[in-house]
């Protein structure tokens, strides 16, 4: 089994901006510990960061055949990504939307997502977790244990 997991826009950035907000992990620490938590449930996790909204449609393109699953933490792209939200329904993979803050508790612009329509589901507000727990959420379901 294969789960991309894909961030967007300064997400690269983490670690380094609002702590308060996104946490003090690392994109490299968050990426590390989501594919340990892959290797202890024997799945190959493979993540991908990028600012361009190009990039992360090229790389769900080329990934997604071989793949069971996404987690997409679209960053701004989220209010915006028509692209990357078509590329994401394109790809017929269930998707898990995932958010370090709690996206409804902050700027009213923050809690429109176009992704969220195609997504399984969104996890909200639960930082470098919610990625843990989109992981666990897809291989329950990819293996049957609803």
């Amino acid at each position: 089994m294969k789960i991309l997991v894909v961030n967007g826009p300064n997400l690269n950035m983490l670690g380094r901006r609002d702590k308060q907000i996104y946490g003090e992990k690392t994109l490299a620490e968050i990426d590390s510990l989501v594919k340990k938590q892959g290797e202890a449930l024997n799945v190959e996790v493979v993540t991908f960061q990028s600012n361009s909204e190009g990039a992360l449609v090229d790389f769900i393109q080329k990934q997604s055949d071989s793949a069971d699953g996404i987690i997409i933490n679209p960053g701004a792209l989220t209010h915006y990504g028509f692209s990357l939200r078509d590329a994401l329904a394109d790809s017929k993979l269930p998707v898990v939307e995932v958010h370090l803050s709690n996206i409804y508790a902050r700027e009213e612009w923050r809690a429109k997502s176009v992704t969220a329509p195609i997504a399984k589901g969104q996890i909200s507000g639960l930082g470098w977790r919610g990625y843990a727990a989109a992981l666990q959420v897809l291989v329950d379901e990819q293996r049957g244990e609803n």
